[in-house]
Parts: C-alpha cells; structure tokens; sequence
C-alpha cells in the first residue's frame, strides 16, 4: 500500500528481517527518496528553553509560552503552527505543576494524536502507530523497571479528561519510542537536539554499509540515496556509527535493537583489520604491547571524557599528548583508538585556537577515515569539513581549501543542496577559493593581508567541543 508522498517505494517482507522497504524507481546518488514530518516529536529535557519546540532550531532569543512557561518557541509563527500540537499539553503541565521528562511528554503527544486521529494509517504513513515494533517482550530486567516507571509517571501526567488507554497499550507506546525514537538535529546538523517518531523511517532496516541516509532537514526527516540504487532493491540506514569492529558493532545493535546483524561487513568483518591495525616492519609490536596500549586508551578516553565534561579542555590536551606518545610507536593509522584521540585533541586544539597542532591532528583523522569510511558518508563529510576549517584558520590555504571541497561534495548527497550546513560550505569553499588564488599570486603579500586582517578583528572563537559521542540514528534511552 503507497499513500502520499510514498509512491516511490513499497513495503515487503525481507528474508530474516521482516518488513521492510524496497525502491520502485532507480536513485542516483544524492536523490531524496522520501521526506516525512515527524508523528510527534520533543525537545530534549536539558534544552527546551533553548531550542524551539517547533522548528528545533535554536534561536538566541526564544519567546515562552504565556500559559505553561515551558515552551519555548522562534516566534508567533511556530508558537501557531505548534498549538494543534501544545494545547493539551499546555493544559496538562500547567495542572500537573511542572513538565515531565521527554519520554512522558513524547509517549502523550503520541496519545494525544491518537486521541484526535485514531491509531490506524495517517495519510503519507506506510505503517501505523499501532503496528510499530515495541521489543518490550525482549527488555531485560532493568528495562523493565525503566518501563514500569515511565508507565507511571505517565498515568499521573495524563489528564482524566482525555481518552483512557490500558496499560498494555502505553507499555506499547514506550516500547516504539525505546526502539524508534529518531534522534534530531538543530538547523545545523550539529547537535542532537530531541526526539521524535516517523513511522515511514521505522521501516527501512539497517545495515552497517547502507545505501541510504538520513538527515534533519526543515522540520523533516530526509531519506537520501548514498549512490545509485536500482529498481527492487531494499533500502537500508545504518542506526549506529561505522566506526567499531565488526563485534562491538553486533553487541550495540543486539543490546539497543535486539537483533543480530547479518550485514556482509560483519558477517565477513570487513575492515575489521584496518581498525585494529598496528605498526607493521622491523619494529612490529609484540601482541602483549598492543593490548597494553589499547588498554590504557580505553582508560584514558574515559579520563578524556570525566575532563570534558567539566570543561576542563586544558586537561584534555596533555591526557591526549600523553595517549599518543604511547599509541604511535604502536598503532596503525587506521587503528579506531588512535583515531578517536586524534578527534577529540584536534577538535579541542581548536577550540584552545592552537590550530597549527589541531591541524596535523586533524589531517591524519580523516586520513585515517578515508579508508574506513562509505566515501559519501555524513561522518566523514563533517569530520572533513572540521579538518578543512582548522587548516583555513591555521593559514594552511592549499590543504584547508581543498578539504573544504571534499566536504562540500561529501554533503551534497548526505545532507542536499539546501541544508543550512551546506550552505554554510558553500560560503566557505568560495571564500577559501579566493584566499588561495591570492596565495598563489603572491604568497608573501597573502600573509601579509591575513595578518592585518587577524589582527584587527575580534578573535574568532570555534564551538566548543561536544561532550557528545557520534550521534547513532535513534534514540536510546541511557
């Protein structure tokens, strides 16, 4: 069954997956394949007086919600388009006295859909609320907990004049937003910024070298062609980042999905030996020196992590410095441990505006995820872009243009032409275009004009770092 918007794709049952969804037409690469508002989404507890609750861009300067206090919204406009939406909720926090957590006010805006519209098809949906996979029946014990509480903080939530649902049926609820609860990103693509249900995207399966992405994009979910897909073939994403080894890849998705993967790459654990890779030659380390050296990266990643968090980024630096002067006589280039320090130290460095040190760091992280990565993979597409801005600002025009340039054409599949991050780029790649014909001009005279315009504007500041991990494709509760 096709509906509105969907007609270039059609559900059938995939051998050892279930449900799942399959192209009609040929895509090429960069294609959208299908778009979908969101069913009911949130913004997350620790940034709803940051983030509107409409369009989930964040805005310096928000305009509350006269009634509840607790939305937060860009301006009349969205607080309009939001009020379908907010009106019972509205209602709800105000007798309730304060907002429950995302998850409870997800589960009611859910509800309060169904309440309005019944639980079956809406139209441009493919599956239903009430069809949607919950897993509750594969929850261990400490989910179930969650579950039970979750449960009833809802009851005491929901208002005694709205339709009354069976425990059953909540438990069902949660169990969708458990395992189906998209992750969403601000304006640009930057920061996971709250939750939402799409039960079109529910349906296309994983797998952990996709031929489909997804991104955030105007109030939409965009389901996009990583390079040519062919007329019958299935659709896939990938729920969690690539760069693991083939059984931590499985574990993840077992423990958060509840399936095993039976994708090529980990059935055959391709690239399993790039991400493990250690010095090769006369000085090939001893196996005994390489877990010793894996494990005091793993010590010091979650030391790395303690400091960030307390934004302590000085800190970071020297446990980084320290990591990679025991790492480098040890691991290979591609080895996942040395490049997740070179990630964080060059993200950092950047931060700190010591940029010349951020971008050796830098050029060897992507280095390294060339070959590990999908060619038009989004992390890689930021990760490049990161690495190309720090070349920029550190006066390396030739090598900070041109990773400018991969990036740009990286993100024109992943994120499209219209995504304010790719403008962004654009911008970028143009300006970075011009500084490098000047430098090959006149190379002394380029240095010349960079300095006197460095020194007569404010210094300009890099976001600071995330404390955040790759973002996985959904939700997860912690």
């Amino acid at each position: 069954m096709t509906k509105g918007g969907m007609e270039t794709v059609e559900v059938f049952t995939s051998e050892g997956k279930g449900r799942a969804l399959k192209a009609v037409k040929e895509f090429l690469s960069g294609e959208v394949i299908f778009a979908e508002p969101a069913y009911a989404a949130v913004v997350f507890d620790s940034l709803t007086h940051l983030i509107c609750h409409t369009c989930f861009k964040r805005q310096e300067k928000l305009h509350r919600c006269g009634q509840c206090k607790f939305a937060h919204y860009c301006d009349r406009t969205c607080q309009r388009g939001a009020w379908l939406n907010h009106k019972n909720e509205c209602s709800a926090i105000k007798k309730h006295g304060k907002a429950p957590n995302e998850n409870i006010r997800l589960a009611a805006r859910i509800m309060w859909r169904i309440e309005r519209e019944g639980g079956g098809l809406t139209e441009g949906s493919l599956v239903s609320i009430d069809d949607l996979q919950n897993h509750v029946e594969n929850f261990g014990e400490e989910e179930k907990k969650e579950l039970r509480a979750d449960v009833e903080s809802f009851i005491e939530f929901w208002p005694p004049q709205s339709q009354q649902f069976g425990m059953q049926y909540i438990s069902h609820i949660f169990g969708v937003i458990n395992c189906n609860g998209f992750t969403l990103s601000d304006q640009r693509g930057l920061q996971a910024v709250g939750v939402g249900v799409f039960p079109n995207l529910c349906l296309v399966n994983h797998d952990c070298w996709p031929n489909c992405t997804v991104i955030f994009n105007n109030g939409k979910i965009e389901l996009r062609a990583l390079g040519k897909i062919s007329p019958g073939e299935e659709l896939t994403v990938s729920y969690i980042d690539f760069l693991n080894v083939s059984e931590d890849r499985r574990k993840q998705l077992k423990k958060q999905y509840y399936f095993d993967c039976t994708c090529e790459h980990c059935q055959k654990k391709i690239k399993d030996d790039l991400m493990l890779a250690v010095k090769e030659g006369e000085h090939k380390p001893s196996q005994d020196m390489v877990k010793e050296v894996i494990q005091f990266s793993k010590d010091t990643l979650e030391k790395i992590n303690k400091a960030r968090s307390e934004g302590v980024y000085h800190e970071v630096v020297k446990l980084c410095r320290e990591c990679l002067k025991k790492q480098e006589p040890v691991l290979g280039d591609t080895n996942i441990y040395l490049l997740r320090i070179l990630s964080i130290v060059s993200e950092v460095l950047s931060y700190l505006q010591m940029f010349e040190e951020a971008a050796d760091h830098a050029k060897r992280m992507v280095d390294g995820y060339m070959y590990i990565y999908h060619p038009n993979n989004a992390q890689l597409g930021m990760a490049m872009m990161r690495a190309g801005v720090t070349h920029w600002h550190a006066g390396l025009i030739e090598i900070g243009h041109g990773m400018i340039c991969k990036a740009y054409a990286i993100l024109l599949v992943t994120h499209g032409p219209t995504h304010p991050i790719t403008k962004d780029l654009e911008v970028m790649r143009v300006q970075t275009e011009m500084e490098l014909r000047m430098f090959q001009q006149n190379e002394f005279m380029y240095y010349k004009m960079r300095e006197a315009a460095l020194s007569n504007q404010k210094v300009q500041v890099m976001p600071e770092p995330s404390t955040e991990a790759s973002q996985d494709l959904f939700v997860k509760k912690q």
